[in-house]
């Protein structure tokens, strides 16, 4: 426990990030509460695919997208998706996309997302060690399969993994075999990565993080915040029922954190990549999650059954869900695994917002106008995997404390003309 702080920090938004940088805060000597209208981890943390996936280093903009997007976009069901009521809104986003593909952007981008995954699953095993949650993280590795990718396209893709320091073997259809053997017999080979980790339930992975937040002394609102307002000693967060003053603010509220910044003066090219999954009654066997290189979905293991999740869709917030994208991952699920899954079915379905940003970056930082306002939100796909270390981070900044990964690619101020954040140094490794 770090020396006590009596200040006040109020943190909106109760995903996997704002526990994370609730329970960090609060262990560090700071008075937290945690603020969300839904609950704790009602969104993409309960139904993401449970996969701590620090082999993805690589951002989503990268050129070789744009040969396959025409054939994406004519599949209504296919992996990705730009609702045509949402296309308008969306050019902004996919212009910066694009602009992101430049090799030196690209370049700097993956290094960035690599200094964040490096130490990500360490950041967990340091916060759950402390209160015996270990058990919480299974540690089996993960494969992406191949069924009919040439050999010489998979050999470029392992070596572009191993030039990035992921520890990554390629197997063959025996020892994908020996290691799932519930697989079908299409899979030729695998890309096995040997150091990510996944959660047999990620709705009771946060839920165990905030009961030992509230064991602390943390406290948690079941309020929306609609605004947040400078005052003399630090802020106060409106809701519709009441005004709560704080003296620090961290913003961890997913996709809909440009709408709390935004009157603040912060403009922020923030959109929603909605994701899907299925829940099958049975496991089918599989001890790691499997992803497919070329179905573009990935199946997981938990307590309750095989989770099947993927797809992208641009369709905003707002919209209602469109279950037949969750039901497409079937065939895929069923193509994937031997004859036993022959009449498998979903037994529910579900839709999430993933808060994304164009640079495939999230946004971690204090902001360049205010003193004592934090960010942690944009985390695109790997929120779940990117918690822990966001939490260590927000912590060490508001601390006023070096950070242990330089925060500056994070920094907002990469969007637009504010003042550039504080630059805060990493430790000597």
């Amino acid at each position: 426990m770090a020396e006590q702080n009596t200040q006040h920090i109020g943190v909106v938004g109760a995903g996997i990030i704002g526990i994370c940088c609730a329970l960090n805060l609060q262990r560090a000597g700071f008075s937290v509460t945690l603020y969300d209208e839904n609950g704790l981890a009602q969104g993409c943390s309960k139904g993401n695919a449970g996969h701590f996936a620090t082999e993805q280093v690589f951002p989503l903009a990268h050129p070789s997208l744009i040969t396959k997007l025409p054939a994406m976009l004519l599949n209504p069901l296919g992996p990705l998706r730009i609702d045509w009521r949402h296309a308008f809104k969306a050019i902004p986003w996919f212009w910066l996309f694009m602009k992101n593909m430049h090799k030196d952007t690209y370049r700097a981008n993956s290094e960035a997302l690599k200094a964040l995954n490096h130490d990500a699953i360490n950041a967990y095993e340091r916060l759950l060690n402390e209160y015996n949650l270990g058990y919480l993280l299974t540690k089996k590795g993960s494969l992406l399969t191949f069924e009919k990718t040439p050999m010489a396209q998979i050999m470029n893709l392992l070596n572009s993994y191993q030039a990035q320091g992921i520890a990554v073997d390629l197997l063959d259809a025996d020892q994908v075999k020996a290691l799932e053997p519930n697989l079908a017999n299409t899979i030729t080979h695998a890309l096995m990565f040997k150091d990510v980790a996944h959660s047999v339930d990620p709705h009771l992975f946060c839920l165990n993080l905030a009961e030992q937040f509230s064991a602390l002394g943390g406290q948690f609102c079941q309020r929306k915040i609609t605004a947040i307002k400078p005052n003399d000693s630090g802020y106060t967060l409106v809701s519709d029922e009441q005004k709560y003053a704080v003296n620090k603010v961290v913003i961890a509220a997913g996709a809909w954190s440009d709408t709390l910044i935004k009157p603040l003066g912060y403009k922020v090219p923030l959109d929603t990549e909605r994701g899907y999954h299925c829940m099958l009654a049975s496991n089918y066997g599989l001890s790691r999650p499997v992803a497919s290189a070329e179905r573009n979905f990935i199946m997981t293991p938990m307590s309750q059954g095989l989770r099947v999740a993927g797809t992208v869709e641009f369709a905003g917030t707002k919209r209602k869900m469109n279950n037949k994208r969750a039901l497409a991952l079937l065939p895929n699920a069923k193509a994937m695994l031997n004859k036993s899954a022959i009449s498998l079915h979903a037994q529910s379905t579900w839709m999430g917002c993933r808060p994304s940003l164009p640079d495939s970056l999230p946004v971690i930082g204090e902001a360049p106008l205010h003193s004592d306002l934090y960010f942690a939100f944009g985390h695109q796909h790997l929120g779940l995997t990117q918690g822990a270390i966001t939490g260590e981070l927000i912590t060490a900044l508001c601390l006023k404390k070096p950070t242990q990964v330089d925060t500056t690619p994070y920094c907002i101020s990469r969007f637009s003309t504010h003042a550039a954040c504080s630059s805060h140094i990493p430790h000597a490794q």
